[in-house]
């Protein structure tokens, strides 16, 4: 029986990769242990063995690799009053070091995110808050909060190395969260584009570089510019694996609908045309120099001999047959019109390079914030920029992830896109909880943080969608998703024990650091907050809902609509208790070791649940 599944900590990611190793190479362990020796002569030829070769290295590369796989001492916890639509919403909003917060959605989310979009610090020299420490990150996180840290000026001899120790751990954990079909969005303008696609390459692989789009943010030049008016920020794009990602093509706009018409009356509608001719030459292709009779005229007409029929004979046959040739109005063409229907169209091949007449501009974005009465943010991102990226990125029912969401443009733009689509994507966004300066707009206006603006930002944005979208039937709004779940990272419900050594005569001190772990829940935490603890250890969304239920007397917590796991934090747990919690058929039952009175207790309950085919685990 497995005694204890809550010790306080994130996923142990090294394990993790070990057990994926022992799953490909099982002759490579013995006893547990990893035989390198062995590993590298299975892979023979494949392995690098030249000292000098291409690598990106900067200061302090080895250890943020070693910060990525530390596990997490946190928790996330739950702030119900601070939710919208807490019982029914899919959607989370997580104020915390992203750092931390995506070690703790490891187990919960690992591999089930279908798109990424971060806008993350631009290392401009202004204010850098996300300066880790690689020995306590959780007690750096409760510092930064209070107060912001020194500025990352181009001065400081490490000024694109603290960006990079930034900026690499957080995008090998975000990995691990993306759906094999999944992909990565990543704003950013010149002065990191280049060292992103570096450790981006390492990251995710070179081979999984989908493109750089370059989005022009402005609508009139900066003409205080010294050198030339920065007009253009970039999105650098990467799949998980490239090879199975496939993007979705965004429909016609109206300019490019004009383009099709139906000027023969043809019942299948409007179409556009193509030219039937290819660029190659009688030469190259003779099989397509051949003669197509005009039907109107019943002319032979020959292709140029510099510029041939696109189509065999056969092919061209079958065109015919299925009157796809157009001759012109008066059906007297020099050439025959290959014709392409509206109705089989299969999107727009995307491009990249974004006009913000398509996707608004900075400013553009600065009066969407006007217009929900927010202020105080001074460089939010277009919701119409998302929306086209979650258009070409995601499905109807995915999951969407931001962990620099900002203003939290992100999840307009997954309820905006939902209520126009009908989808079912749910948010996720992450976001530090930057204190706003005094002085500030926003401080003057009641923001005391960042989060404060976002979470503000989403509920004004989810009441005006529903206002606007005229098209939507009662059904329709009752069932769009505005709501969100809060959750503010935090040290862990279960007390630590404290191996600072102590002397001889310092045993009192060690009786009481003992007589304080008799408890092992902090005395402050509630049990909705060791629930969702457990919930997020054990795997489980935090979007599962949670219902309370009687037994016996008892408070139990339900978990997910089929009863995934049950929950009992109760005291004095007796076996008909156990029995009643068995009849409800959970994967597992969960029950602090505080709930029995002795040992005895705890293993009749093992047995109980074991006839009932029901797992019992231990906080």
């Amino acid at each position: 029986m497995n005694e204890n599944i809550l010790d306080g900590l994130s996923m142990n990611l090294e394990q993790a990769n070990m057990d994926k190793l022992k799953s490909i190479f099982p002759e490579c362990f013995a006893e547990g242990k990893l035989d390198i020796d062995k590993l590298l002569s299975l892979c023979g030829e494949y392995i690098d063995n030249d000292f000098e070769k291409y690598k990106f290295e900067w200061k302090g590369k080895a250890e943020c690799l070693r910060l990525a796989q530390k596990r997490s001492t946190g928790t996330l916890r739950p702030c119900p009053e601070e939710s919208v639509n807490w019982d029914t919403t899919k959607n989370l909003y997580i104020e915390g070091d992203n750092l931390e917060v995506l070690k703790l959605l490891q187990t919960a989310y690992y591999r089930k995110v279908k798109m990424i979009y971060i806008d993350p610090p631009y290392n401009t020299g202004n204010d850098f808050v996300y300066e880790d420490d690689f020995a306590d990150p959780l007690a750096r996180y409760k510092e930064v909060t209070q107060q912001t840290t020194k500025s990352n000026p181009e001065t400081m001899g490490r000024y694109h190395t603290n960006w990079l120790n930034m900026m690499y751990p957080r995008l090998r954990l975000a990995a691990n969260l993306l759906r094999d079909d999944g992909v990565i969005f990543i704003s950013i303008d010149d002065n990191e584009v280049t060292n992103l696609r570096k450790i981006c390459d390492e990251v995710f692989g070179e081979e999984n570089f989908v493109g750089m789009i370059s989005w022009f943010k402005k609508a009139s030049p900066s003409n205080d510019a010294q050198y030339f008016s920065n007009d253009i920020e970039y999105i650098v794009v990467y799949a998980k694996q490239k090879i199975i990602w496939s993007p979705n093509r965004l429909p016609l706009n109206e300019k490019q609908m004009k383009y099709y018409q139906n000027p023969d009356n043809d019942p299948r509608g409007a179409w556009n045309s193509s030219t039937y001719t290819c660029n190659k030459t009688k030469a190259e292709r003779p099989n397509l120099f051949y003669s197509i009779t005009n039907p109107f005229t019943g002319k032979e007409v020959w292709p140029k001999e510099t510029a041939v029929w696109a189509y065999s004979k056969a092919q061209c046959e079958q065109h015919i047959k299925e009157n796809l040739l157009f001759w012109g109005i008066d059906g007297n063409a020099q050439f025959p019109r290959f014709k392409k229907f509206l109705t089989n169209h299969q999107g727009v091949v995307n491009r990249t390079l974004w006009h913000y007449d398509d996707v608004n501009h900075t400013q553009g974005a600065s009066q969407e914030l006007q217009g929900l009465k927010i202020i105080g943010f001074s460089t939010p991102k277009p919701s119409r920029l998302i929306e086209k990226i979650l258009r070409i990125a995601s499905d109807k029912d995915s999951i969407i992830l931001d962990f620099f969401s900002g203003s939290a443009t992100t999840a307009h733009a997954v309820m905006q896109l939902n209520a126009e689509d009908g989808g079912n994507r749910r948010f996720i966004m992450v976001q530090l909880p930057e204190v706003c300066d005094e002085k500030s707009e926003a401080y003057k206006a009641g923001y005391k943080n960042i989060c404060e603006i976002g979470k503000e930002r989403i509920r004004r944005a989810g009441k005006k969608i529903l206002e606007e979208n005229n098209q939507m039937t009662l059904e329709d709004k009752e069932q769009l998703d505005i709501g969100f779940k809060v959750f503010r990272l935090d040290s862990s419900n279960l007390k630590t024990w404290d191996n600072t050594p102590v002397t001889a005569e310092q045993m009192d001190l060690l009786y009481e650091r003992m007589n304080n772990m008799i408890h092992r829940v902090k005395s402050e935490r509630s049990d909705l907050d060791m629930v969702c603890e457990i919930m997020l250890k054990l795997g489980v969304p935090l979007t599962y809902s949670i219902t309370a239920v009687e037994i016996n007397g008892k408070t139990a917590y339900s978990i997910g609509d089929d009863c995934l796991l049950l929950i009992c934090l109760a005291e004095d747990v007796q076996p008909e208790d156990v029995e009643q919690m068995a009849e409800y058929a959970p994967a597992k039952l969960i029950i602090s070791r505080e709930s029995f009175v002795d040992d005895t207790a705890m293993a009749n309950a093992h047995y109980i649940l074991k006839d009932h085919g029901v797992e019992l685990k231990l906080v």
